[in-house]
């Protein structure tokens, strides 16, 4: 499953500050340190080697022993500055400033007493280092989903209460549920709240701005050992789609998460990816039908076909003409392709 650019780069930033005055470290206790296999510490390590500052002589790069790698230990002889106390501008830290008030008021944050805390003391600090600048700065966040949806589950988060909610998916299905809330998290534009789901009797991820409604009710949560960290890329159990493109499709390649990407000779590309959003997928397809040359499996061709041939029966009712079978501007349908089929099983 592809890795976010970001977390990689939290990743190696850690190692060159964990490695920096601590010797050698065998390659094993790296990866259990970072949570990563033995492979990803030696591909890290590689690119940190190719890493510097301006320049980027072989003086102005992030260096290793390669005697102690050969035996598997890493061993870092040059962090070119990596590790120095950070030293900010006043522009640079009012940008900060202006960054951690945002996050202060972000339902994932507000919501729990330790990320707030953390949040508010480094806030402090900076605050009464820049001065005046600071001062100026006035914050203020649209809530990410009714005000008073926000409000109930951040006090059953905070009350270690059940929540009786009304939730509607991506593909307009609303349902009613009692969930047990475990964490709130924001991923790019969204916060998204981790529970427990008694109806499904298993995790699931809410996205916040799709709690219709949300009651807390005085009934206690109970522990069930979930993992407080959440993944948003699609899960590996999701059925997979391969498409083929035209070339003037490359953005697909790029902007939805795929797991494979085949060059084939005549311009066009191959993408694998995980359909874990039918709906997604289907007016991806049909948005784009002119640049789709393939789909597989035959159910998801089949599935944009139908909802191709939905459409243009539609149109033949308001007087466009009436939808013939076999009509070639019904293909269009089977070469379609959609949206991201990532996201949340919710």
């Amino acid at each position: 499953m592809a890795e976010r650019a970001d977390d990689r780069l939290v990743r190696l930033l850690g190692i060159v500050s964990y490695l920096d005055g601590a010797g050698g470290v065998p390659v094993e206790e790296l990866a259990t340190r970072f949570g990563v296999t033995t492979r990803q510490i030696v591909e890290d390590v590689d690119a940190l080697w190719v890493s510097g500052t301006p320049g980027y002589w072989p003086d102005d790069l992030i260096d290793f022993d390669a005697d102690s790698l050969e035996r598997g230990v890493v061993r870092l002889t040059e962090a070119r500055g990596m590790t120095r106390p950070l030293r900010l501008g006043t522009r640079e830290a009012v940008a900060l400033i202006a960054a951690l008030r945002a996050m202060g008021e972000t339902p994932a944050v507000r919501s729990d007493r330790a990320r707030a805390d953390v949040v508010a003391s480094v806030l402090d600090k900076l605050t009464g280092a820049t001065g005046e600048a600071a001062a100026a700065l006035d914050v203020r966040l649209s809530p990410d989903g009714a005000p008073e949806v926000v409000a109930a589950v951040s006090s059953a988060l905070a009350n270690r209460h059940r929540l009786r909610v009304r939730y509607v998916t991506s593909s307009d299905v609303v349902s009613e549920r009692e969930i047990d809330p475990v964490a709130l998290h924001t991923q790019d534009a969204y916060s998204y709240l981790l529970a427990w789901c008694h109806r499904a009797q298993g995790q699931r991820t809410f996205r916040l701005d799709r709690l219709l409604a949300a009651t807390e009710l005085d009934v206690p949560t109970s522990d069930h050992d979930l993992p407080t960290e959440v993944d948003f890329t699609p899960t590996g159990d999701a059925p997979l789609a391969t498409i083929t493109f035209a070339s003037p499709a490359r953005w697909v390649a790029e902007q939805v998460p795929v797991e494979k990407v085949r060059n084939l000779p005549d311009g066009a590309f191959e993408v694998s990816l995980r359909v874990t959003n039918p709906v997604w997928l289907r007016r991806l397809l049909l948005e784009h039908a002119r640049h789709v040359l393939a789909v597989a499996p035959q159910e998801v061709a089949d599935d944009v076909a139908q909802a191709a041939s939905a459409a243009l029966a539609a149109y033949g009712a308001e007087g466009g003409g009436p939808y013939e079978p076999g009509d070639p501007s019904a293909t269009a349908g089977t070469t379609g392709t959609t949206g991201p089929a990532g996201g949340p099983a919710n």
